[in-house]
């Protein structure tokens, strides 16, 4: 029985049919615009790539499959046509992706996958035309022209990015890059709720370029959008006002004179950003997101002063005392052991977490992201012992382990003292 067509995203449990509509539209040369692959099921090795994303292109007169996978790093592309073009797209249909979602030029499906392997069909009538030129201008996510980057002055009036600015419009787009699909994995996993508005707070929001990015991407992309910036710095809040105001998005976006851990939210947020908060700032901005329950979290963390200077103290374990001699060392090693041991605490809190790139180092040297999504399962044995024996090894205590574990979990570092 083939699945009804409708265009309430209802959905439609259709265990053996779902992914035969799925494989018909990647299948059909004439009708897919785009397919893409994300996220992981429940219980299963995470696939080889982050994403995979699908389109047809006309090559020396034929068409081919393209087939793009990204991993933390770059993009790797291949075409495919004639035979192996049904078997390459059988071969990704097998791969323990999450959700699938497909644009054609009549309607888009989104396949997700239940934690019990149940297979949910979501169908909404569209209409969108396909392109099929493989020398196409590339595509960005974000419009140079769009009216927020003008009044930041990023753009000019003629909508091209400045010189000086190429750098940070950069910095801008590849974060929104990440949150896209990230935020559509979320909804088509059913972690956020469809049909009502979508509540996003940026914790030390600063001069709120990433904000406005955030909700200029996602009203663009349909949702119905509530942001909140927050910052205890009122010089960048009124500025940050006047520039919403100006755009005319003041309804739907605001900012709050509050502190991080003392902010006070009327809803509970569906996303909280943190980015570039200082030091422990983003220990307590991910503690007030778990704490929230909030179903997407992404944060870049800024400077890692707290580890680095529980390291100067400790005699480390050997044969590692290398990692700490020298003081550009010993600082770039805390930083790695300081998200190592976040993604790990927010794991033992019920998130699958990803560390990423976001933006390449000669844009930002603070270009990694935490991406966790909030899946609610209980941390394993497995994963507490792996964290116990990290921190007892390098007697330091994590600020976000204090504010979100157990007094007993948070560092066993004093059995090594003893």
């Amino acid at each position: 029985m083939q699945p009804e067509v409708r265009s309430d995203e209802s959905a439609l449990p259709e265990e053996s049919g779902a992914r035969a509509v799925v494989r018909a539209a990647l299948l059909d040369q004439s009708g897919l615009v785009r397919g893409l692959a994300s996220g992981r099921r429940r219980g299963l090795e995470p696939p080889s790539y982050l994403r995979v994303e699908l389109r047809y292109v006309d090559l020396k007169g034929q068409r081919h499959l393209q087939i793009t996978e990204f991993d933390e790093r770059q993009a790797h592309t291949r075409n495919v046509a004639g035979a192996d073009l049904e078997k390459a797209v059988d071969e990704l249909l097998d791969l323990p992706y999450g959700s699938w979602h497909v644009e054609t030029t009549s309607q888009t499906l989104r396949l997700r996958y239940t934690k019990k392997g149940k297979e949910l069909l979501h169908r909404q009538e569209d209409h969108r035309e396909q392109e099929t030129g493989h020398d196409r201008v590339k595509r960005r996510v974000l419009d140079p022209a769009a009216p927020f980057l003008i009044e930041l002055g990023i753009s000019d009036h003629q909508g091209r990015v400045k010189p000086s600015r190429q750098a940070k419009y950069k910095q801008i787009e590849e974060f929104c890059k990440l949150l896209a699909p990230a935020l559509e994995d979320a909804v088509s996993a059913g972690r956020i709720a469809a049909g009502r508005p979508l509540q996003v707070v940026d914790l030390g929001c600063g001069n709120a370029y990433l904000t406005l990015a955030a909700y200029h991407l996602l009203t663009a992309a349909g949702h119905d959008v509530r942001m909140t910036g927050i910052d205890h710095n009122p010089a960048a809040r009124k500025r940050n006002t006047r520039v919403v105001e100006a755009l005319g998005w003041q309804e739907h976006l605001r900012f709050l004179d509050a502190t991080i851990e003392g902010a006070e939210l009327d809803v509970r947020p569906d996303v909280v950003l943190a980015l570039h908060a200082c030091d422990t700032a983003t220990d307590d901005a991910l503690a007030r997101a778990v704490g929230w329950e909030a179903s997407l979290v992404l944060a870049a963390p800024c400077c890692h002063h707290d580890i680095q200077k529980q390291l100067k103290s400790v005699t480390p374990p050997a044969p590692y005392a290398l990692m700490t001699r020298y003081g550009i060392v010993r600082e770039r090693f805390a930083d790695v052991l300081t998200d190592s041991l976040r993604a790990a605490v927010l794991r033992q809190v019920g998130y699958r977490v990803e560390v990423v790139q976001f933006v390449d180092s000669q844009h930002t040297p603070r270009n990694l992201l935490l991406r966790a999504a909030r899946t609610g399962a209980k941390p394993t044995a497995d994963l507490q012992a792996e964290y116990r024996s990290m921190v007892t090894e390098w007697q330091v205590t994590p600020r976000l382990a204090q504010l979100l574990l157990p007094p007993a979990e948070q560092t066993p570092a004093a059995e090594v003292v003893s």
